[in-house]
């Protein structure tokens, strides 16, 4: 085992460089840095990587820049409908929301309805009061808003576009992932020091989306899936296209019945079955051994790669080694 590792990701999308300054860029890479280093020296002080890897997408929730709590996108409807999923690789236990507009870290939701409830997914107002009644602070709906989210959902309307992340012109705003091609998940993946793995997956969905609109982030073997025996796995990429190709579970079976490497059964997804039904996005993956693999068919993915006592590094285009 090559030791501890957290990989994280923020969504992939086309490339927008030259609407992007020096200063947003570095903002963005900064947010990833201070993530990927708060879950390697959490795995490096001997921290499970359930635990890592909630605590890595929490961050990604509370930073307005990304698509998952603060910060979330809008539904057709002008509210946010939040989803989320987590997975540990040892026990196979898992937790799953979606469609909650009242908590503030989904992804802790999730954890809850793995340790504290007899089944995988709660949705909507029944996970809700599930939440509240194991301690959890709800929050108005409106905490998740920001203006930049809501100023797409306005052009979104205007354009009558029901699904597709519109892009923003507001240089000083705008993200280097262009918005009308961005699929705003967040996820993270982890090995400790104990050789478990786990798996966390957080959205605010697409802007504009339907109410009541689900993806694959809180679909367990879709959007996240961590087996202790082959690999653990986050996606980012359209939804529909990710559930109908169960793609995370999908990378564990290659290398559970056909014995292929990660990487080998990442290529195999990534860059061939999902591109037969016009899939885009990308993913993050780390196998038993702790060696990790981050790829991406669209022009760039957020993403991050740290060991708890090695390298450090974060990358948005593609061609960025990591």
């Amino acid at each position: 085992m090559r030791g501890p590792v957290i990989a994280i990701h923020g969504g992939a999308g086309a490339i927008s460089k030259s609407k992007i300054t020096d200063e947003i860029e570095h903002k963005y890479r900064a947010s990833l840095k201070e993530i990927i280093d708060a879950g390697a020296d959490a795995l490096r002080d001997g921290a499970s990587a359930i635990d890592v890897v909630a605590l890595a997408v929490s961050m990604f929730e509370d930073n307005p820049m990304f698509n998952a709590g603060k910060g979330a996108v809008f539904t057709h409807n002008a509210t946010h409908e939040l989803d989320a999923s987590i997975m540990c690789g040892e026990t196979l236990r898992c937790g799953a929301v979606a469609g909650i507009a009242t908590i503030k870290n989904p992804i802790y939701a999730a954890k809850c309805v793995m340790e504290k409830s007899k089944h995988v997914m709660l949705i909507s107002k029944g996970a809700e009061d599930f939440l509240r009644a194991q301690g959890f602070e709800a929050v108005p709906n409106d905490y998740f808003s920001t203006d930049i989210r809501r100023e797409q959902l306005e052009i979104a309307l205007k354009s009558d576009s029901q699904e597709a992340l519109l892009d923003h012109d507001s240089d000083h705003q705008a993200s280097p992932i262009d918005e009308k091609n961005k699929m705003g998940t967040v996820g993270a993946v982890a090995l400790d020091a104990h050789g478990n793995l786990a798996a966390a997956t957080s959205t605010g969905g697409m802007t504009n989306k339907m109410a009541g609109r689900v993806g694959d982030s809180p679909i367990i073997g879709a959007g996240c899936y961590a087996n202790n025996n082959t690999c653990a796995v986050s996606t980012t990429g359209h939804g529909e296209h990710f559930i109908r190709s169960v793609v995370a579970y999908d990378i564990s079976a290659l290398m559970d019945y056909k014995g292929l490497s990660l990487e080998d059964a990442c290529d195999e997804v990534v860059y061939k079955k999902l591109p037969l039904i016009d899939g885009s996005g990308g993913l993050i993956a780390i196998d038993k051994d702790g060696n990790a693999y981050l790829p991406f068919n669209s022009a760039g993915m957020y993403r991050g790669l740290g060991y708890a006592t090695g390298s450090r590094e974060v990358a948005i285009y593609k061609g960025e080694a990591i």
